[in-house]
């Protein structure tokens, strides 16, 4: 069973993950600067989405489940990223709790000014989430916790 919550979240994942490339690939071709258009805002938006909702399937989902899975508690979302770190799930804690700082800044900001400037700051750490899923998917596939799975 827990297996099997893991496969589904994994694949949940992958999915998230493509969608975010693709939306990271267009915002870093657009860059940043003073002034948007109306299109290029919509873009960023989606980026800016697509990066919270990866980041929360990524912690809230596929960690939890391998965890799970491991039988390691974890009670806080710093207790969990010390913990992804001490098992080379990730690399630095630290990022990990950024990506979770930024999600939240994106979920609770409607000053379009300061939207703007969480731009620079999804695109800096995309990349950051790209590698922490990359990392798990050594750990899981390297403890054979799944099938092998590639992202």
């Amino acid at each position: 069973m827990k297996k099997q919550i893991l496969k589904e979240n994994i694949n949940l994942l992958q999915k998230s993950i493509q969608t975010l490339r693709l939306s990271f690939n267009k915002c870093n071709k657009i860059g940043i600067k003073k002034e948007y258009t109306f299109e290029e805002l919509e873009s960023f938006d989606s980026l800016t989405s697509k990066f919270a909702r990866t980041s929360d399937i990524f912690t809230q989902k596929a960690l939890r489940s391998v965890f799970n899975l491991l039988r390691e508690n974890s009670s806080t979302f710093i207790d969990m990223a010390n913990k992804a770190e001490k098992l080379d799930l990730i690399t630095n804690a630290d990022d990990l709790i950024e990506i979770r700082d930024i999600r939240n800044e994106i979920a609770h900001e409607y000053i379009q000014e300061i939207i703007q400037e969480l731009f620079k700051k999804v695109l800096d750490k995309t990349d950051v989430l790209f590698s922490c899923v990359e990392m798990t998917n050594v750990y899981i596939n390297k403890k054979q916790l799944l099938k092998k799975w590639n992202i």
